[in-house]
């Protein structure tokens, strides 16, 4: 087989792809079929098949660590509806908000308002979206560990694409936007290891 120079290359027109009546444009986004397959999911509800519980501390750059604290952790979505999307969540597998500690209560708001925070600086959004869904039926992609999502909103961001085409553009690489928070998160944030209540009087 003989190989085209580089001069000899042909460049197809994607017009010529669809159907003659297709006037649609199209947006390829071929990452998203490896969450519409089920990767990164869960098997069952148990610790060991979690994904939030595998992650070790070692791991945060390739895990998307953004933060730690002695009870909580913030974490990139990685299938985020905008850029710097986040979830919060304590390390503890626990599904229910009702069954989180008093510490991890607390810290989980904490870390929450550190994160919209630290967006502010970062990302400038005009707003927030603040939410945990509470079961599969309320829309829980990883029902049996809790977590909290911190969306940034901008005015427009839900334009014809998130609305018609069920398809969102997310304009920065998930590694550059957790390089940015990480850099930006406050540097006196609890450094406890996890594990330790925060609340607790030294003995």
């Amino acid at each position: 087989m003989t190989l085209p120079e580089p001069g000899d290359a042909a460049v197809e027109s994607a017009a010529a792809f669809p159907p003659p009546n297709d006037d649609l444009q199209r947006l390829w986004t071929p990452h998203r079929m490896v969450y519409v397959g089920g990767q990164d999911k869960p098997k069952d509800a148990t610790a060991s098949s979690c994904p939030f519980c595998a992650i070790d501390s070692a791991d945060d750059e390739r895990r998307l660590v953004v933060a730690r604290g002695a009870t909580c952790f913030a974490i990139l979505n990685l299938y985020p509806y905008n850029p710097g999307h986040l979830m919060v969540l304590p390390y503890r597998h626990v599904s229910g908000y009702v069954d989180l500690t008093e510490a991890e209560t607390v810290e989980l708001a904490h870390l929450t308002q550190t994160a919209i925070r630290t967006l502010a600086r970062v990302y400038r959004p005009g707003g927030y979206n603040l939410g945990m869904n509470q079961g599969e039926v309320a829309g829980a992609g990883i029902a049996a560990h809790l977590h909290q999502h911190v969306v940034p909103r901008w005015q427009g961001d839900a334009n014809f694409l998130p609305v018609v085409a069920r398809t969102k553009a997310v304009p920065e690489l998930l590694a550059d936007t957790r390089a940015r928070l990480a850099a930006a998160w406050p540097a006196d944030e609890p450094a406890e290891a996890p594990g330790e209540d925060p609340l607790e009087e030294p003995s």
